[in-house]
């Protein structure tokens, strides 16, 4: 993965709009570090494979970035986003990363669904 490049990122979301996709969203603020500490309180979503066409998308921020995405119900959006990469299926993959390199946040678009 790469930083972020908030034009590319942007044209890519250009191009991907008005298309039937398939999200991968996943954080984790540390689901495992609640074993050493009783009083942390571990917090985390994942969804995978969930479809949704999208009227606008945009990136914004200065890094870390955010991704909004309007549909016809209602919104995705995930924040705390640092790095990306268009893999070879054609999967545009976002994560954030915490200053140790840990992943706190995936948010991953593809035309394809991702495997189980």
């Amino acid at each position: 993965m790469k930083p972020i490049d908030p034009q590319m990122a942007q044209k890519t979301l250009s191009d991907l709009k008005g298309k039937q996709l398939y999200v991968h969203l996943e954080t984790t603020n540390g689901a495992y570090a609640s074993h050493r500490n009783q009083s942390f309180l571990s917090a985390g979503t994942f969804i995978r494979n969930v479809q949704l066409t999208f009227l606008n998308g945009t990136i914004k921020g200065h890094g870390p970035y955010r991704i909004g995405m309007e549909t016809e119900l209602g919104y995705v959006y995930a924040e705390g986003l640092t790095d990306w990469k268009i893999n070879k299926k054609g999967q545009v993959l976002f994560a954030g990363h915490d200053k140790d390199g840990k992943l706190a946040i995936a948010f991953q678009l593809s035309e394809t669904p991702f495997p189980k």
